[in-house]
């Protein structure tokens, strides 16, 4: 293996391996160093890759990409301790795709070989220990004891980079912007998860839960179908799992036991348990992207969208890795690595929806601190429609006297406003 590269790539996951995957097929040499036994040993998500995004580096995509199920089928569930409410949107039947299942293991290992296949060295098993430095400038690694150099870095190593923190370019990781999730695979037969999603044999379905999955904490639970598997899980934020003394992987078990969920994991079998701090904290998480010699992708930067609806991150990776990968392009054409050389990637990255979707939703995390988007409303949703369907042989009343006799006591109507206002702002 040489010890000098055109560039080195920190950790194997869908920033670093997008990144290595473009400089290789532009005929860089490049290195890419994962800890992991292999690429997606240690990565975790949710697992759905939402949007186009695959198309830029894969044209056509998917191809043969290991993707499980094209989500045509997105849910938003209430819960209540023992019912739920929810909003369906269904474009199976369209054509319509708006991205697909993955899971980590499979795809990442699947996007490493991509990168080999176009030149690049993968080395996994391989620690990235410390930067190298002349002057203020990084250029290279040292990693089990030796040293390889490089006209470019780029950190991809997750949530907790020690690239970025050694480069000073840190990620706030504050427990009111880190989630953790827990996630358990859970293998059904085709023709059951089929059955009961109303899927067709190539179409998926995303769930996302709020209310009692998390106890009314701030966090959520989400439900992904794969091909012969369900992706079951629930993200709580840090603060407020340490402030409840509740244990992320208590509230996945009891989420298990809800009569809606019981029934979706019938007769399922857990064949897979992760867990994985995710940077939730918006456009403020963000840090500085680059420095002289270094860039700074996907969860190492925060490059992550989290609005209540849906949680983006592989998305964002890939699209900040390809924005890396680019911007070395034009260092190298240069011959210029400087900080100022590199800012082309932060330009990229505002150019993209990268940057436009975190500044759009900026206001997104302070609005989701609102404690009653985790009780009182799932609550307040289930209560209003068990009432709005009661048969019981006495009067009805008008949806609005349901309404008001079902708030009070929970959210005023002055909250209720305000917080529909907030919602507007934010989302």
């Amino acid at each position: 293996m040489s010890d000098k590269f055109d560039a080195i790539v920190v950790g194997a996951g869908p920033a670093g391996c997008a990144t290595a995957c473009k400089l290789a097929r532009a005929g860089l040499e490049v290195l890419v160093v994962e800890r992991g036994k292999f690429p997606g040993a240690k990565n975790m998500t949710g697992g759905v890759i939402y949007g186009p995004v695959l198309d830029s580096l894969f044209p056509g995509a998917p191809g043969d990409i290991p993707v499980e199920r094209a989500i045509g089928r997105h849910v938003i569930c209430l819960l209540s301790d023992r019912s739920s409410v929810s909003l369906d949107f269904n474009m199976a039947g369209s054509g319509n795709r708006n991205g697909y299942t993955v899971l980590r293991s499979r795809f990442d290992r699947w996007l490493a070989n991509k990168v080999e296949e176009a030149g690049g060295t993968v080395a996994a098993g391989l620690r990235a220990d410390d930067l190298l430095w002349q002057g203020q400038r990084v250029v290279g690694i040292t990693a089990g004891g030796d040293e390889f150099r490089a006209d470019a870095v780029i950190a991809a190593d997750g949530v907790n980079s020690t690239m970025a923190t050694k480069a000073g370019l840190r990620v706030n990781l504050s427990p009111e912007n880190v989630n953790q999730g827990v996630k358990e695979v859970i293998g059904l037969p085709r023709e059951a998860i089929e059955e009961r999603f109303g899927l067709t044999s190539d179409s998926g379905a995303a769930i996302h839960f709020l209310g009692f999955c998390t106890r009314g904490v701030h966090g959520g639970g989400f439900l992904y179908t794969n091909k012969e598997s369900l992706s079951l899980g629930v993200v709580v934020q840090l603060k407020a799992l340490m402030e409840s003394n509740l244990k992320s992987v208590d509230l996945l078990e009891s989420f298990k036991e809800h009569p809606t969920v019981r029934e979706y994991i019938r007769g399922g079998t857990t064949v897979e348990y992760s867990a994985h701090l995710v940077p939730a904290g918006g456009l403020r998480m963000v840090p500085r992207l680059f420095t002289d010699g270094l860039l700074v992708a996907g969860d190492a930067a925060a490059l992550v969208l989290a609005t209540g609806r849906a949680l983006e991150g592989i998305n964002f990776a890939v699209a900040s890795g390809i924005a890396a990968a680019e911007t070395v392009l034009k260092a190298k054409e240069r011959n210029d690595f400087s900080k100022e050389s590199l800012s082309v990637y932060e330009k990229l990255l505002a150019d993209s929806f990268v940057l436009q979707d975190l500044k759009t939703f900026r206001e997104a995390p302070r609005f989701l601190e609102n404690q009653r988007l985790y009780q009182t409303y799932p609550e307040l949703a289930c209560k209003l429609a068990e009432e709005v369907f009661r048969v019981d042989g006495k009067p009805k009343k008008k949806l609005w006297q349901l309404a008001r006799q079902e708030m009070k006591g929970r959210v005023s109507i002055w909250q209720l406003l305000r917080d529909g206002l907030s919602a507007r702002s934010s989302l």
